[in-house]
């Protein structure tokens, strides 16, 4: 890191959703940036709401890339650090933009990154609608339940004080040092156009060397995801559709098959869990039982930080 004031590029791809985008920068003109340059990129895809107009004129210091409708999530976010790259930064922190930020995030996201050498560093996600419950944080990769699971009965005050390692993290908001993007490159937007780039980035980091790293003091509240239809409630031609040919959707199977392939602990066993997860879907298609009822898997340890074996 340069001496002096920490240099950190906030990046993040929109697209028309003014409001959110709007208070997602509200939310960040209040930080605590005591002893942090921070600089703002917005990629907007071909937002056609005024989202752009609306950032210049509440946000001018915040510099706004124009995408063509067809970056979407990763390459938008690409394109995003691309240009942060070129602005000689100790850090880039990408976001969804879908998100409202504790005062103190930042600093305790870089306190951590600092405390621990060649980390990628995630922060408590929480929920917008209830704000004391965790989101998508300490995923981990289990075969036989299909792939990765995400605990869903974690609370703010039930997760480590201290923080620890995970085999994966959410792309809501991540701090990475560039010195880790410079070594790994971009995200594989081929691969991952929408769903998944995000995830599967930090699975290749950490098999790179770098750990990754929850900062449970780190808070910032998320919408909830978007539930899609049942896939039984679709008619034939819009269930082949999602399956096997839009690509954007995370219900897809060839974007799924893909992603467990990549970010498995190895290609066989990513593809027995993909196996898994196509029963598991079957099962619910036709309304059974969609799997054992297994409890959370376990997260963090009693140490500050523990380190997961990379298999």
């Amino acid at each position: 890191m340069n001496s002096g004031r920490a240099h950190i590029e906030i990046v993040t791809p929109v697209h028309n959703r003014k409001s959110i985008t709007l208070q997602c920068l509200r939310s960040l003109s209040v930080i605590d940036s005591a002893g942090l340059e921070i600089h703002i990129i917005v990629v907007d895809d071909g937002s056609t709401d005024g989202t752009s107009e609306a950032i210049r004129e509440h946000f001018p210091k915040v510099e706004v890339v124009h995408g063509n409708g067809a970056l979407f999530y990763t390459g938008g976010t690409n394109r995003g650090i691309s240009v942060a790259l070129s602005k000689k930064s100790d850090y880039i922190l990408a976001i969804n933009d879908d998100s409202i930020f504790d005062n103190q995030f930042l600093q305790r996201l870089v306190e951590c990154a600092n405390s621990h050498p060649r980390s990628i560093v995630g922060p408590l996600l929480l929920l917008w609608d209830q704000p004391q419950r965790v989101f998508q944080v300490g995923a981990r990769w289990d075969t036989w339940y299909g792939g990765w699971r995400h605990p869903t009965c974690l609370w703010a005050n039930t997760v480590p004080k201290t923080p620890w390692e995970v085999e994966m993290i959410a792309g809501n908001c991540v701090l990475y040092p560039v010195e880790a993007i410079k070594q790994v490159g971009l995200m594989n937007e081929k691969l991952f156009p929408h769903q998944f780039g995000d995830a599967e980035y930090t699975v290749r980091l950490r098999r790179a060397g770098w750990k990754l790293i929850i900062e449970p003091a780190a808070y910032v509240w998320c919408q909830p995801n978007t539930i899609p239809s049942p896939l039984r409630t679709l008619s034939m031609r819009k269930l082949i559709k999602i399956l096997f040919r839009d690509r954007l959707s995370q219900q897809n199977l060839i974007g799924q098959a893909i992603f467990f392939w990549e970010s498995g602990p190895s290609h066989l066993r990513g593809l027995a869990a993909f196996g898994i997860s196509l029963f598991r879907l079957s099962l619910r298609f036709m309304r059974l039982n969609s799997w054992p009822d297994w409890p959370d898997p376990p997260i963090g340890s009693a140490e500050t930080v523990h380190r997961i074996k990379i298999e």
